[in-house]
């Protein structure tokens, strides 16, 4: 691997595991496993809306990072950049 694929490796594994902290930040709608924990009993502890579409904002560009790393791998490992 060269210094490139590692770093782009390196973002790729931080994005994902920040993408999977902010999905699980996310507040549960209700029927899910977030019931089953107890999430339905703390529903009012919860954020506000505002936190909500931050945390929407957040997964997006996170996804966003995420996807355009794989791509960026997969051309580098296919033309041995």
């Amino acid at each position: 691997m060269t210094l490139y694929q590692w770093i782009v490796a390196a973002i790729l594994a931080l994005t994902s595991l920040l993408l999977i902290m902010s999905v699980l930040l996310h507040k549960g709608k209700g029927g899910g496993l977030s019931d089953m924990f107890g999430g339905g009993v703390s529903g009012g502890l919860q954020g506000s809306s505002v936190v909500e579409r931050n945390l929407d904002r957040i997964s997006v560009v996170l996804s966003i990072v995420w996807i355009t790393c794989i791509v960026a791998l997969g051309l580098m490992y296919k033309h041995n950049f």
